[in-house]
């Protein structure tokens, strides 16, 4: 098994050190989707909703959530971020929106918390955005597509049972 990087040698929380370590450019990837009703996809084709546009004020949520990733995560490190996009795709066929976000650092850890977050608030705001048309609307699938630089290279898919 291998050793818990968060664990200090008496089991107490601790923050990585990554101070040995050489800066790598890093990539994530998160996808995540808000589930709809039919009267929701009809109001976000017909730009119909009464705060305005949902997706600006999504993907500004979520660059802004990426950049506030170690303020709401305790061990997480503060990275300088150098890019965010937000990518948003309404797919009606399946009565959903797509929110990929996607994070570049050039940093000695990875910036996946960044991606997850940034995705992760962009569904939220796009929820806040909807829910007076859709209060049933509800977030799903979210998980790391992709995550390059350091040790390792990450990309297979993840899925668990829901209830």
């Amino acid at each position: 098994m291998s050793t818990l990087t968060h664990l200090d040698t008496e089991g107490r929380a601790q923050m990585v050190d990554v101070s040995g370590k050489t800066a790598t450019r890093r990539l994530a990837q998160v996808e995540g989707y808000l589930c709809l009703s039919s009267e929701a996809v009809i109001a976000l084709e017909k730009d119909a909703l009464a705060k305005g546009d949902p997706f600006t004020v999504a993907k500004i949520a979520g660059i802004l959530g990426a950049k506030r990733t170690s303020e709401l995560i305790p061990l997480c490190h503060p990275l300088p971020i150098e890019h965010v996009e937000m990518t948003f795709q309404l797919q009606p066929q399946f009565e959903r929106i797509r929110v990929l976000a996607e994070t570049v650092t050039t940093s000695k850890t990875g910036i996946e918390l960044e991606a997850f977050t940034a995705a992760t608030v962009a569904l939220l705001s796009l929820y806040d955005m909807i829910k007076a048309v859709d209060p049933a609307a509800s977030i799903t699938g979210v998980r790391l597509l992709k995550k390059t630089g350091g040790k390792s290279i990450y990309a297979k898919e993840k899925t668990c049972a829901l209830p």
